[in-house]
């Protein structure tokens, strides 16, 4: 029942992106200077970012998997590792942030990039936090069962970082 639940409440995540894809290209159709002069983006460091938060994709796996055997102490660290991952992620939007001379209220092209790149920084932290929540009831006193958590967490996760796949190839690769 939560995996169901979990894949639907995912579907809606997918339409809300979609529309913030669709506000995207919208724009740029729209736009005869696409982005606009002034703004550089750092696509090599936010590419190895990138490659790290896929990364972690696969140490959250490790983790369910372990779970699901019964191995807790490998759950907690795989899971803690991608927890760390996904902040190596996030730190680096934060310094990409405050390096860019232009903000939301520049122009259109900064609306959309920190609307973008904004609420999927915050399902990145959002995930984060219920990583560390699973961990801490299946940890604490009542030892719950972590893979059950654990599994409806790696969808969540999977799916912020396929979100973040096709904005960083449309952002930072398309232009």
């Amino acid at each position: 029942m939560l995996a169901v639940g979990t894949v639907v409440w995912l579907a809606s995540e997918l339409m809300f992106f979609s529309g913030l894809f669709a506000g995207w290209f919208a724009l740029r159709a729209s736009s005869v200077h696409w982005p606009p002069e002034g703004v550089e983006l750092e696509p090599v460091r936010t590419g190895i970012a990138t490659v790290v938060l896929l990364a972690s994709s696969f140490t959250m796996h490790a983790g369910t998997r372990a779970a699901e055997h019964g191995d807790r102490r490998g759950a907690v660290r795989w899971v803690l590792i991608t927890v760390a991952m996904g902040a190596v992620f996030l730190v680096n939007q934060a310094l990409e942030y405050a390096a860019f001379e232009f903000s939301l209220s520049s122009h259109a092209y900064g609306s959309i990039f920190y609307l973008m790149t904004g609420f999927h920084g915050l399902h990145v932290l959002g995930g984060l936090g219920l990583m560390l929540a699973v961990l801490a009831v299946g940890t604490g006193r009542t030892r719950a069962p972590l893979d059950e958590g654990l599994t409806v967490t790696e969808y969540y996760w999977h799916f912020v970082d396929v979100v973040w796949v096709g904005m960083f190839a449309t952002i930072y690769v398309l232009g």
